[in-house]
């Protein structure tokens, strides 16, 4: 483990910012940027192959992602895709209304637009594009974004096409729907001068700011993805993909670091055994005898199927595969995730975790027998058909070598918990190309000034505005700016008596909160939310039942508040029912109100509250129990 009381290294980190734009249709066909609600209508298949750059080059992570050999199912329906999609049809011309909104953003951080936006083939075949790539386009560069008072470059502001949604993945087959492909995305990219974590995760939230701000943005799950770009001194550039919510930007920067930090470590300790790249010998043992009566489902099942069980040994690699990098990941960890993606086989099974899974003491010692294993050594075992078997081993030696060198550079996969996992390597110039099916789009100066003119206001002026207009305090005003609510928002307060400042908290802290608890609230209509909202302001429920009723709608999207107000009870009773409550509540705690008096009140309304949430107002519970209680103690 690393030393907590170390100095922390100084890192440079890069931010990609990636948001789906709400248009009336995707970025090269008429389509609309809707998701399939229906089933879909048809299926289709195809088998993406890497293409040379205009160089003769191919690119090693499209050439990485062809040899893992997989099919790709797409399905898709005539309401949310077409031939475009399909890739049976030619693009059409650049979706201008998506163009004005990246050249907005562009105003807002004083990025200076080019002349022409010329679009770009970047090659991509992991199957999330029907055509081997995605499209993609330079809009503006050279911006500047100020963040406690540090000004962020942003050097480049870029067009693009989002990418199929994953549906099925299998050793062999890969499926995808289509709805999601082509709808326009925008992205932000910043300098790699970010230099802690909380300070990753402060600019990608004025980013998310500033393009909320054009009021042009969609909200929800998958609608925004967070890429990093980080190094450490004497580290690498590791590229990692998806972080999907804000405050796991900054975890996620303090354990790629942390797994940096060990990685190089275990570098050291390697030259301290002298291993040398030529000691790890692509040389592979037979070991199916030996584990022939096995109790290991995974060794058993492949030699049942007539696979074999293959073992490599790594000299000078005791010890340290078993070694944890960050949160759960092991040296180890990332030689099975290597073996996984390269050649699709379970995992692998290493003399640091052994014996386990099955695997005895004794099967393990007549391994290391066999293999002229030393106490320094280790072995890694795979259990799978031979060739893949092999090309499993040829990926764990190669990741093995690469850790005499320190840390690979390497694109990865955000998790939920903040930790990485391979996922292939890092492109290189040859994965873009120019695109000859869409001409330029010229950005001329009368549109330049035209959106000037019409720019929304900064989130600064927003977040002052309705502080004035709704009477919010500065902190609920800036979470409301920096919220996907603010026009929601806007429309219930314009439509509703219900008090402003419970709106605003509702619409960010509310929801916020049970986004955290699982409640996927992003996905939940803004006319069921508005719904709700009138609801309290007819009367018919308590302000106080709002989250139980959104946590309703989440698994109703499509059914009306109103049923499950009755469902869940939430109907507001009269302050007569309210008073027989509040007796009974009294009645049964006579003694602690003869020994405390009027010292009673928060116990009582505790309970009283626990029977009557969301049917009834707090504060009338409140006054009412108030008076009871005084009579109570008089008596």
């Amino acid at each position: 483990m690393n030393d907590q009381n170390a100095t922390p290294p100084r890192i440079k980190v890069g931010l990609e910012i990636h948001r789906q734009l709400d248009t009336e249709h995707k970025l090269f066909c008429g389509c609309p940027t809707d998701f399939a609600e229906s089933e879909p209508e048809e299926k289709f298949l195809r088998r993406l192959r890497p293409t040379q750059s205009e160089l003769g080059q191919v690119d090693q992570a499209a050439l990485f992602e062809f040899h893992r050999g997989k099919s790709i199912i797409y399905e898709s329906d005539h309401l949310t895709s077409c031939l475009v999609e399909m890739d049976e049809e030619p693009p059409g011309k650049l979706n201008e209304e998506a163009v004005e909104i990246c050249l907005t953003a562009a105003l807002f951080v004083k990025a200076k637009p080019v002349d022409e936006i010329h679009v770009m083939r970047k090659v991509v075949i992991d199957g999330s594009n029907t055509t081997g790539f995605q499209r993609t386009a330079v809009v503006a560069m050279d911006g500047m974004l100020r963040v406690d008072d540090k000004e962020i470059p942003v050097t480049q502001i870029s067009l693009e096409e989002d990418a199929a949604r994953k549906t099925t993945q299998t050793r062999e087959l890969g499926g995808y729907i289509i709805d999601r492909l082509g709808v326009p995305l925008i992205e932000i990219t910043t300098g790699p001068v970010l230099e802690t974590p909380s300070e990753v995760e402060k600019v990608a939230l004025a980013i998310g700011t500033t393009l909320r701000a054009t009021r042009k943005v969609k909200r929800g799950l998958g609608s925004i993805r967070q890429d990093l770009n980080v190094s450490i001194p004497n580290g690498a550039l590791i590229e990692i993909k998806g972080v999907q919510e804000l405050e796991l930007l900054a975890k996620a920067v303090e354990l790629e670091v942390q797994r940096q930090q060990t990685l190089l470590q275990i570098k050291e300790e390697l030259g301290k055994r002298n291993v040398k790249p030529e000691s790890i010998e692509r040389k592979y043992t037979d070991l199916s005898d030996i584990f022939s009566n096995t109790k290991a489902r995974v060794l058993k099942e492949a030699i049942s199927k007539k696979g074999t069980v293959l073992a490599v040994k790594l000299p000078g690699f005791g010890g340290l595969l078993g070694r944890e990098l960050s949160l759960g990941l092991r040296l180890g960890t990332e030689l099975s995730n290597r073996a996984s993606f390269w050649a699709g086989v379970g995992g692998i099974f290493h003399t640091d975790e052994l014996p386990s899974y099955g695997i005895t003491e004794e099967e393990v010692k007549r391994a290391k027998e066999r293999m002229n294993s030393e106490p320094q050594d280790a072995l890694v075992l795979v259990a799978d058909d031979e060739p893949r078997a092999k090309d499993a081993l040829d990926a764990v030696v190669e990741r093995a070598q690469e850790a005499l060198a320190g840390i690979p550079e390497e694109t990865r996969t955000a998790m939920p918990d903040g930790t990485t996992r391979y996922m292939r390597p890092r492109p290189g110039a040859a994965r873009m190309y120019p695109e000859t099916d869409v001409p330029p789009t010229p950005v001329t100066t009368e549109l330049m000034a035209k959106l000037k003119r019409d720019l929304p206001e900064t989130p600064e002026h927003e977040a002052k505005r309705h502080m004035e207009r709704f009477s919010l305090n500065e902190k609920l005003a800036k979470q409301l700016v920096d919220s996907d609510y603010l026009k929601l928002f806007e429309v219930i307060a314009a439509s509703s008596k219900v008090q402003t400042s419970f709106i605003a908290t509702a619409l960010t802290e509310i929801c916020k909160s049970l986004e955290r608890e699982g409640f996927p609230i992003h996905d939940v209509p803004d006319d069921k939310i508005e719904a709700i909202f009138r609801l309290v302001d007819q009367g018919a429920m308590a302000k106080e039942a709002i989250a139980d009723l959104l946590k309703w709608q989440t698994k109703h999207l499509n059914l009306d508040p109103k049923e499950g107000l009755t469902e869940l009870g939430l109907h507001m009773i009269t302050e007569r029912e309210l008073e027989q409550v509040i007796d009974r509540h009294i009645e049964k705690n006579r003694k602690l109100v003869q020994e405390k008096g009027s010292a009673a009140f928060a116990s009582l309304m505790g309970s009283v509250m626990s029977e009557v949430r969301g049917s009834i107002e707090a504060k009338v519970v409140s006054e009412k129990l108030k008076a009871k209680l005084a009579d109570a103690v008089k008596k």
